[in-house]
């Protein structure tokens, strides 16, 4: 995650976070079963805006969807 925001040229603007074992998909509610294509138990596709620990707004992505949690979509909202 450091080296990818570091080549993205934000390391010092977004905080890169990784969730390997799917930990905190699970505590927030956004997992999605992808055994049927050999993947198990995954994050979901979302977006937030979180400002000083509040989410100001929470995008969900329908299954194979990649709309709402991209980052086109995140700019033109902010």
């Amino acid at each position: 995650m450091q080296a990818w925001g570091e080549s993205a040229g934000v390391a010092d603007k977004v905080t890169m976070l990784a969730d390997g074992n799917g930990d905190f998909a699970q505590a927030i509610g956004l997992t999605m079963d992808g055994s049927n294509f050999g993947l198990g138990q995954r994050g979901s596709r979302w977006s937030a805006v979180v400002n000083d620990g509040v989410v100001e707004q929470l995008n969900v992505e329908e299954p194979g969807a990649f709309n709402v949690s991209s980052a086109d979509y995140m700019i033109e909202r902010l």
